[in-house]
């Protein structure tokens, strides 16, 4: 994969993870059924980390979960170490 490749897939990810979360506010206020928790982490540990963050606070969703405030910057933070330690160290 190249650089833009990435990028693309990074920008795709991000915008789905931040959708996501306003689609699970929307069902959460309509008592819709709703997208399960592990869906949500999975668009974060996929590289949307910044999308579902920005949801997070944007659509006011999951605020009071220590789980979702805490863990997503979390893993965020992993990810771009990781990165770093791939692209500079390795």
């Amino acid at each position: 994969m190249n650089i833009k490749q990435i990028l693309l897939y990074l920008l795709v990810i991000n915008i789905l993870g931040f959708f996501v979360m306003g689609i699970d506010k929307y069902k959460a206020k309509t008592g819709s059924w709703r997208i399960p928790e592990n869906t949500l982490f999975g668009f974060c540990f996929l590289g949307g980390g910044i999308g579902t963050i920005a949801g997070i606070y944007t659509f006011r969703h999951k605020t009071k979960k220590k789980k979702f405030t805490i863990g997503m910057p979390l893993i965020l933070i992993l990810e771009i170490l990781i990165f770093i330690y791939f692209k500079f160290i390795v």
